[in-house]
């Protein structure tokens, strides 16, 4: 690695109390017999390094995770079958089969003959525990019982089939993250319509580029949302948006906080609450497995997005290993997850529900009206999965905040982190300014899959900028760009074997070209994710930034996020964004900086990062321009958006801006004379 990510070792480590509490070490002595035929070797075939041999209960949790893993590796049908009993997953009829045709990259057959419904499953754990607990910007708190939650669904679900909604229509949601977003969500999915969304601070065009191809015959939308204390009127943009979408039927009216007048609503809108009076239906919709139940999109920061279908067998199945195994959620637990619906981290975050916890929403600025306001409610909800950006956590300690010396957190035990790679100094700012001994699990994934490639582990120690293992069943591996598989060595992420939460495929793709051509093309029988990354001795993954992304100097790969993690941790520098510029035969760096209020850029400033990116990545790191810029493009979940930048550098067309949270920022890059010579 181009930098010591753990000079000093672990920075956690778990207790062996931890250890013996969490359900993913309770999952593995109830394998334990079956673990020891894997638990021999270092079986290189599986990509799992130096494991050791359990030598009986409770053995070295590295070994036992080694084995485990080498298992959901070699023995698919074994795996997940234990995951699908153990997770406790409810279906109306069995499967015959666990895969077929494993070999089949893509094409693999997961659970046929099963019968089940997601929101069956999410719903499956009534009574007066809070199952969602929502904040809005406003300082609004609103809780709905399991008993309540269930009652709305089923209302809602009466509701949409009387309106004419089917099993395979769609459904859109334009909402905030809300209750009553769960709500219909959940009553789609009850009735075996497909789910998909965009958050309100979406563009008109943006919004109309994902639905309009999707076709939905009904939408969700609300009338307005606060954000950075402002409350923002969204009518117009449903009114504009429905008369494009010639599939709509019906318009269904969220309030906004503050509610709205009746007089106010598009002709012919409904109000959600009028849905909520609907006697209730009593049952839910049995589908296949590999039944569409969402559809997601791709961030179309460079073309037009991508619609990306997902099973409602694989989502499920896949969330409650990550949920449950990795993750450690228990019954009653209480998650947080900071994201939008147009992200799907918030289909993660929802799914939790499955596993018995209390999921709380929060909808606005994680900085309004203070950087303390997420950390005011882990504190009052008693929440112990606390999960956001690695952009909100290196922007916390920009600020100056330190959780810790407001509040105890007591019921925290973990933070996650994804959206962008992690740098080693946050881990530190974690465990030195939020809490002592938490957790802190660096996750990385994508709408792709709607689930995680690598992520966090209850029993295993974390070091400082890796992710701490790569995720069960999911044989992950780094190529170079031969194709062959390598360890501490940077190269593409690659997943070479199936896995239940592979997308269907892309809406409306006949023939599943795009979708073949996006993921298998150029490791042929290899999903190639687009992650330039490294795997670690220890089995620990390294996300060195997008391979997309990657500059190529003098024919040199370098990961952006390995300049990030330098610069961002100098003072003056607010936030950076990395490009590679085409000059002169090759590719020069350039680094655009926005510095912090006060500061500015001059030559000692240049200078002094200059050597820092010399001295702790390589010469070949070190940019050749260096720029001050007044902002950063960056999408609404906070991912900056490199490709983007360097397409308005170079004067090529850019569409789609509409996802961005501040597509003005764009026009900051254009024409400027700096890079002329």
């Amino acid at each position: 690695m181009t930098e010591d990510a753990h000079p000093t070792g672990p920075i956690w480590t778990p207790t062996a109390q931890r250890v013996a509490a969490s359900k993913l070490a309770r999952f593995i002595d109830r394998h334990r017999a079956t673990l020891g035929a894997y638990a021999s070797a270092r079986n290189d075939r599986h990509g799992v390094g130096d494991a050791g041999k359990p030598a009986g209960p409770r053995a070295d949790p590295r070994a036992d995770y080694a084995a485990l893993y080498a298992w959901s590796i070699a023995d698919p049908t074994g795996f997940w079958a234990a995951i699908w009993r153990d997770c406790g997953i409810r279906a109306r009829a069995p499967y015959r089969a666990v895969v077929r045709d494993i070999d089949r990259m893509p094409g693999a057959r997961w659970f046929e003959g099963a019968e089940l419904n997601y929101a069956e499953n999410l719903l499956a754990h009534r009574g007066k525990r809070p199952a969602l607990v929502s904040y809005s910007e406003t300082g609004e708190r609103r809780e709905l019982s399991r008993d309540t939650l269930v009652a709305q669904v089923m209302s809602c679900a009466a509701a949409l089939e009387t309106l004419g909604v089917r099993r395979g229509d769609r459904v859109a949601g334009v909402l905030p993250n809300c209750p009553e977003t769960v709500v219909a969500m959940l009553a789609t999915a009850t009735i075996g319509a497909i789910w998909s969304s965009c958050s309100p601070d979406f563009g008109v065009e943006a919004i109309v580029d994902r639905l309009g191809q999707v076709r939905p015959m009904l939408l969700f939308g609300t009338d307005a949302y606060f954000y950075n204390g402002r409350r923002i009127e969204t009518l117009d943009k449903l009114r504009s948006i429905t008369t494009r979408l010639e599939s709509l039927t019906h318009l269904v009216i969220v309030p906004g906080p503050g509610g709205s007048a009746p007089g106010q609503l598009p002709e012919g809108a409904l109000r959600f609450d009028e849905l909520l009076r609907h006697a209730r239906r009593d049952d839910f919709t049995p589908l296949a497995f590999s039944d569409p139940g969402f559809i997601l999109h791709s961030s179309g920061t460079t073309g037009r997005p991508k619609c990306i279908v997902h099973s409602v067998g694989g989502t499920l199945i896949q969330h409650l290993k990550e949920h449950q195994l990795h993750t450690d959620i228990q019954a009653d637990d209480v998650v947080f997850y900071f994201t939008t619906c147009g992200w799907m981290m918030w289909n993660w975050l929802v799914s939790a529900l499955a596993s018995a916890a209390t999921v709380v929403l929060y909808d606005g600025s994680p900085f309004y009206p203070d950087p303390g306001i997420l950390w005011r409610i882990a504190e009052r909800e008693g929440i112990k999965v606390f999960g956001t950006s690695a952009k909100y956590l290196g922007a916390l300690e920009k600020a100056g905040y330190r959780p810790r010396q407001h509040m105890p957190l007591g019921a925290l035990s973990t933070v996650l982190s994804t959206g962008s790679a992690l740098p080693p100094s946050s881990y530190d700012f974690v465990e030195r300014e939020v809490k002592p001994g938490v957790q802190l699990c660096s996750i990385s994934g994508g709408t792709e899959l709607i689930s995680c490639f690598a992520l966090g582990n209850p029993i295993l120690p974390v070091y400082r900028g890796e992710l701490q293992c790569r995720g069960l069943g999911m044989k992950v591996e780094v190529f170079d760009e031969r194709g062959q598989s390598v360890r501490n060595t940077k190269g593409e992420l690659v997943c070479t074997a199936p896995f239940p939460s592979m997308p269907i495929g892309f809406w409306d793709d006949p023939g599943d070209a795009r979708y073949r051509a996006a993921y298998f093309e150029r490791f042929p029988g290899a999903w190639c994710h687009g992650d330039f990354a490294e795997l670690t001795g220890h089995d620990g993954i390294v996300i060195h930034g997008r391979s997309d992304a990657v500059l190529n100097p003098g024919g040199v790969r370098i990961g952006t996020a390995e300049i990030y993690r330098i610069v961002e941790k100098v003072p003056e520098i607010a936030e950076s964004i990395a490009v590679g510029q085409e000059w002169e035969d090759d590719i020069r760096v350039v680094l655009f900086l926005r510095m912090q209020a006060g500061c500015v850029l001059d030559d000692a400033l240049r200078e002094r990062l200059r050597r820092l990116i010399r001295e702790q990545a390589s010469p070949r790191h070190v940019p050749a321009k260096i720029l001050a810029v007044s902002d950063i493009p960056r999408t609404i979940n906070g991912k900056l958006v490199e490709l983007a930048v360097r397409d308005v550098i170079h004067g090529r067309r850019l569409t789609n801006a509409g996802v961005l949270a501040n597509p003005e920022a764009l026009d900051l890059f254009r024409d400027l004379p700096d890079l002329a010579r």
